[in-house]
């Protein structure tokens, strides 16, 4: 039984065995993202007295423009993850390619791929509002001692080992699965060390938040518009509140802790979706479902699907169960 006054160390430690593969190295690998995670936190919290907010000047695999932010992040992470010689394999949003790590040994021995949002939401930085990383851990399925090969990227999120999130708001927070449940450890700035504030942490099996960019309501699938008029209908517990802050780890957060439904579905000016497979939402329903929640496309759960593209995109539907499931009964009917 653990206290709030456990680190995420100790945590970390203490559940080394219930991990899928307790060897420690995906003890160190948790590590090496705890490490990135403060240096990440600590150049967010300093955004507004160094020139470090802003545009960068270039644009992304995903046709975004990059932050200077978001390079930060990305560098840090890889930087962290490369120098502990754990993974073998890093695929990053701000990347064109999959990134093959080398052990010291120059015999590619290393388990672990880590599929990472170095900073999800940063366009909301200049603004001062909260922001994220996602991250996603697989074990290679490419034999030992060869180079990582794309299979090993594209894999469906069900064989996902671990997957987390950290969210730098009023508090930081970093919170993640092994599939064993989920749990929640908020940064003490003055020590440096996370330690457990949000054990077994749960969607409530209903709510009364739904997130969505309603401003794009015009372009939605019939399905969607139709969900949101239920939501807003004045009937039983509803209307629901409103809820947006454009940041998927901000959105998600609140809604497990609350109650409610995120949603980024298709549409007319982005048909295939607008979030990442890989990157944003197989990470975010491994978790969603270890906290008894839900994520799917509308249709399908999202860790069901098999990807066919590093930097695929989906519709995304997650939250507390019940408020997935009506939604999906609605996308049905159109």
């Amino acid at each position: 039984m653990f206290h709030k006054n456990t680190t995420l160390g100790e945590f970390i430690i203490e559940n080394q065995s219930s991990f899928p593969y307790s060897s420690g190295e995906l003890s160190k690998l948790i590590n090496a993202i705890r490490l990135a995670a403060k240096v990440v936190n600590h150049e967010v919290n300093k955004a507004g007295l160094v020139d470090i907010i802003g545009n960068a000047g270039d644009i992304n695999i995903q046709g975004e423009d990059q932050q200077k932010l978001d390079v930060l992040a990305n560098e840090k992470f890889i930087q962290t993850l490369k120098n502990r010689e754990i993974v073998c394999g890093i695929a990053s949003e701000e990347e064109d390619h999959f990134i093959s790590v080398n052990s010291s040994d120059n015999k590619h021995q290393n388990k672990y791929i880590v599929l990472i949002d170095p900073l999800d939401g940063s366009s909301n930085i200049d603004v001062n509002v909260s922001v994220g990383t996602i991250f996603s851990i697989y074990r290679r399925v490419t034999p030992l001692g060869t180079p990582v090969t794309m299979e090993d990227f594209l894999q469906p999120g069900r064989d996902q080992i671990a997957a987390g999130y950290i969210v730098y708001g009023t508090s930081t927070m970093l919170v993640y699965t092994t599939g064993d449940g989920v749990n929640g450890f908020t940064l003490n700035p003055a020590l440096g060390t996370f330690y457990l504030s949000h054990p077994n942490m749960e969607f409530p099996e209903t709510g009364k938040i739904y997130s969505v960019n309603e401003g794009n309501y015009v372009h939605f699938p019939q399905g969607v518009k139709d969900y949101i008029k239920y939501c807003q209908k004045e009937e039983g517990d509803r209307p629901y509140t409103s809820r947006y802050i454009g940041s998927l780890v901000s959105d998600f957060h609140r809604n497990m802790i609350k109650g409610g439904i995120y949603i980024y579905p298709k549409s007319s000016v982005a048909t295939e979706g607008k979030l990442r497979l890989l990157y944003e939402c197989n990470p975010m329903a491994f978790i969603a479902e270890q906290a008894k929640g839900k994520a799917s496309n509308g249709f399908k759960a999202i860790m069901d699907i098999v990807p066919t593209e590093l930097h695929q995109r989906v519709p995304f539907f997650c939250g507390s169960r019940r408020m997935v499931e009506k939604a999906e009964e609605f996308m049905k009917v159109k």
